[in-house]
């Protein structure tokens, strides 16, 4: 999970034609869900919202953060604060918070556009999340439920093993700058770091690169 802005991407026109009441989310013209996905696209990149995973290797679903279904916030259904782009996966992120991840409270599970989530967690470079050090106990209850909430670091899980998988040559280039520090990690792989904030997975590359 990494922080996103929302506010460099304009709300869908789109939305203003649908009001909660009167229309359902079924009610969304097939072109309107593409503007929708468009723009999420824009503050995303083609990129889980939750996960970082690649959507055209996982699928996709336009994802409510604020569960539209079963009574909890239909007000919200066509927010577009509401509004991110999940992959399609149903053992973690959107599907899993619908469906597989039981009672939670929506406070505590922290929102990437509100909040920045590198200040809750640290990518490990064999595909796991810690928690970081240091946080009240109400930011380490947050924490640990959005890791649940949407299965981000199931033990032995699907996740832990794609993000392995992609920081494996990050792992080889730091391995011969054991000496450095965080700052000169930071510098020396600039150029990398750059081309990381475009691919999947992209928090945990970072912070492989740079948090040694």
């Amino acid at each position: 999970m990494r922080k996103l802005t929302r506010g460099c991407v304009g709300a869908p026109a789109c939305l203003s034609s649908y009001h909660h009441g009167k229309h359902t989310w079924d009610d969304l013209e097939a072109e309107d869900r593409e503007q929708i996905r468009a723009c999420l696209e824009q503050m995303q990149g083609r990129r889980c919202a939750y996960c970082e995973g690649s959507v055209d290797e996982l699928g996709q679903h336009i994802e409510h953060f604020r569960r539209k279904a079963g009574g909890h916030f239909p007000e919200l259904t066509f927010d577009w604060s509401n509004l991110y782009w999940s992959c399609d996966k149903k053992d973690s992120c959107g599907h899993y918070k619908d469906h597989g991840a039981g009672a939670y409270d929506i406070r505590e599970v922290i929102d990437p556009c509100e909040d920045d989530p590198d200040m809750f967690f640290r990518f490990r470079t064999n595909g796991n999340i810690s928690i970081r050090a240091g946080l009240s106990a109400i930011d380490r209850r947050r924490a640990e439920e959005t890791l649940r909430v949407f299965s981000l670091d199931a033990q032995w899980g699907r996740l832990r093993q794609m993000r392995r998988a992609a920081l494996t040559g990050y792992v080889s280039m730091v391995d011969g700058c054991s000496a450095f520090t965080a700052q000169e990690l930071r510098e020396l792989f600039q150029h990398e770091l750059q081309e990381a904030e475009l691919l999947p997975f992209s928090t945990a590359i970072r912070h492989t690169l740079t948090e040694p």
